[in-house]
């Protein structure tokens, strides 16, 4: 099987085209999990197939490095449109990716005649408790979750719940995100009972209107370097919570990204690099 290993902001991902590699469904699931380990396989936070369709330009399918399917992935998106443009897939700058939570539209950076990064049209964010989904005593499923407290393996936090497609939990920090111990507490997070499909955690310092650090607990793959939903999530959270405007950057681990939250459309939109790492061929099983 070829593959291509590329990150956004070290966000990475095994890519594999479909229109050429022919991946049964069924071992999708299990080659995510042979494939993303870090020691016995190629190393990633998950794989991605990119499928031809005739609903968009291409489909972004992602699975996450313990199996599980996710609905959308910023950071492995602007790879997508990357890999397709530098292959010869396409010629277009402007393309539409099909993912489990709709069609995204991606404007291209060319440089050199090769992709190095998009700007992503994230959507507008999902806010009602309902269909985030956040379940908490007293707030209804039309509500939405803003600086709430609710407390996790013996401490209160104030969380603001949004969705990108993927559920997101924010957290604003006092203390450097640093320092913070989140292997201990981002599968907390992860698995409590208040968020029935699981959450991505995203632990915030804001160090003025325009800048924010962040770190990630992804569901499914545990601290990554780097979560494009997970940055767009907190800057909307945190024009929410009236901590910054609506365009800031975001640093994480593994680079930077500018979030910003449009008034004219109500959408957000991540700008951000794309790299490719390195291509090989691999044993399917």
């Amino acid at each position: 099987m070829k593959f291509t290993k590329m990150h956004g902001c070290g966000n990475d991902y095994i890519y594999v085209y479909t229109g050429t590699e022919q991946i049964p469904d069924a071992e999708k699931p299990d080659l995510a999990i042979r494939l993303s380990d870090r020691h016995k396989g190629i190393g990633s936070d998950g794989i991605i197939f990119i499928n031809p369709t005739e609903k968009a330009d291409f489909e972004m399918e992602m699975y996450n490095s313990d199996g599980s399917q996710g609905a959308m992935c910023g950071n492995g998106i602007r790879c997508v449109g990357k890999y397709v443009y530098d292959h010869g897939l396409t010629d277009k700058s402007c393309i539409d990716i099909l993912t489990a939570s709709g069609i995204k539209r991606l404007e291209l950076k060319i440089e050199g005649g090769v992709a190095t990064g998009a700007t992503v049209n994230m959507g507008a964010p999902i806010l009602e408790a309902g269909r985030i989904p956040v379940k908490i005593d007293g707030v209804g499923d039309n509500d939405n979750v803003i600086s709430k407290p609710v407390v996790i393996n013996g401490k209160e936090y104030r969380i603001t719940c949004v969705s990108m497609g993927n559920p997101h939990c924010v957290i604003f920090c006092d203390d450097d995100v640093k320092n913070l111990d989140i292997d201990a507490i981002g599968p907390k997070f992860e698995h409590h009972v208040i968020f029935p499909d699981r959450v991505n955690t995203e632990f915030i310092n804001v160090t003025d209107r325009t800048h924010m650090t962040m770190r990630v607990w992804e569901r499914g793959a545990g601290e990554t370097m780097a979560c494009g939903t997970g940055a767009t999530a907190s800057l909307v959270a945190a024009v929410l919570n009236d901590l910054c405007d609506r365009k800031a950057e975001v640093t994480l681990l593994g680079g930077k990204l500018d979030i910003d939250w449009r008034e004219d459309d109500g959408n957000v939109y991540m700008t951000g690099p794309a790299e490719t790492v390195f291509e090989s061929e691999i044993e399917r099983k």
